[in-house]
C-alpha cells in the first residue's frame, strides 16, 4: 500500500481508483478538505480526510469499502465521511459551521462539486455558533475539573479543543462578513479585535497545540483559567449578535 504520503496530492489517484473499485458507478465525487486542503498537512501527524459523495445504492452498501478503508488508514487517512448530496444539502440548516469550514479550504480530487455554491442560512449559523461555544465551553469546565491542575493534562486538554474553537471563529467572521484569514493566529487576531477578546490567550494555546509553548506550575493554571474567560466572554458576545 506503501508510505505515509509526504504531500496529500501523492495519493490522489490511488484513492480515487480505489474507491472507484469499490463502488463503480455509485461513486458521485471525492473532495479532500482539513489541514490537508488548508496547506497545513504535516506528514506522519496530521490524517487526510475525504468527503466521499455516493448515490443511495452506494451509501446502503457502505460495506463494499471495508478492505479500502481498512488499508488507507494504515496511511494516515481518516475514515472518510461518506454522503449523499441530498443529505449534504438536507444538513446545511443543522451544520452549517461544519459544512461552511468545508468549503472555505477544500480540494476537489474527483467527480461532482457538492460543497461549490452551498448557500448558508445566517439564523441557523448564528444559532449552531452559539450551541457550539455554550456545550464546549461547558466540557472544557468538566474537563479543567478533571486534570486536578496538572500541567500536562491542562496541555492536553487545550491541544484537544482549540482547533475546534478555530472552527468557530471562522464561522463568526463570516457572519460578520469578514474573510476568515487562513493563517490561523490571523485568524485569532481578527476575531479576537471584532469580539474584543485577549488574543494573546489563544495564540499562547496555539503555542501550546503546535509544541512551541510548555507552560507550568501557576502559569498553566492562569492560562487556562484566561483561556476559560475568553470563551466565555465570546459566549456572551454571539449570544448578543442580530
Amino acid at each position: 500500500m506503501g508510505k505515509i504520503p509526504q504531500r496529500p496530492e501523492e495519493i490522489f489517484e490511488a484513492f480515487r481508483d480505489d474507491m472507484k473499485q469499490a463502488f463503480g458507478d455509485d461513486l458521485r465525487g471525492i473532495i479532500l478538505y482539513g489541514s490537508g486542503a488548508r496547506g497545513e498537512y504535516v506528514p506522519g501527524r496530521s490524517d487526510l480526510n475525504f468527503l466521499v459523495t455516493l448515490t443511495d445504492a452506494g451509501i446502503d452498501n457502505l460495506d463494499r469499502s471495508f478492505g479500502v478503508v481498512s488499508r488507507w488508514k494504515k496511511r494516515n487517512v481518516a475514515v472518510p465521511l461518506f454522503m449523499t448530496r441530498s443529505l449534504i444539502l438536507q444538513s446545511l440548516d443543522c451544520y452549517p459551521i461544519e459544512f461552511l469550514n468545508m468549503q472555505l479550504h477544500y480540494v476537489p480530487i474527483y467527480g461532482e462539486d457538492v460543497l461549490r455554491g452551498l448557500d448558508f442560512d445566517r439564523g441557523n449559523l448564528r444559532l449552531q455558533l452559539e450551541r457550539e461555544l455554550k456545550g464546549k465551553l461547558l466540557h472544557l469546565r468538566t474537563g479543567f475539573l478533571e486534570t486536578e491542575g496538572k500541567d500536562k493534562a491542562i496541555g492536553r486538554l487545550i491541544k484537544v479543543s482549540l482547533t475546534a474553537f478555530l472552527s468557530l471563529f471562522t464561522a463568526l467572521l463570516y457572519l460578520k462578513g469578514i474573510a476568515a484569514p487562513r493563517d490561523r493566529k490571523e485568524l485569532i487576531r481578527e476575531t479576537s479585535i471584532v469580539a474584543g477578546l485577549d488574543g494573546s490567550i489563544f495564540e499562547k494555546c496555539l503555542d501550546i497545540r503546535e509544541n512551541v509553548r510548555n507552560p507550568r506550575g501557576a502559569e498553566a493554571l492562569a492560562l487556562f483559567k484566561s483561556y476559560l474567560r475568553d470563551i466565555g466572554k465570546l459566549c456572551d458576545y454571539v449570544d448578543q449578535m442580530e
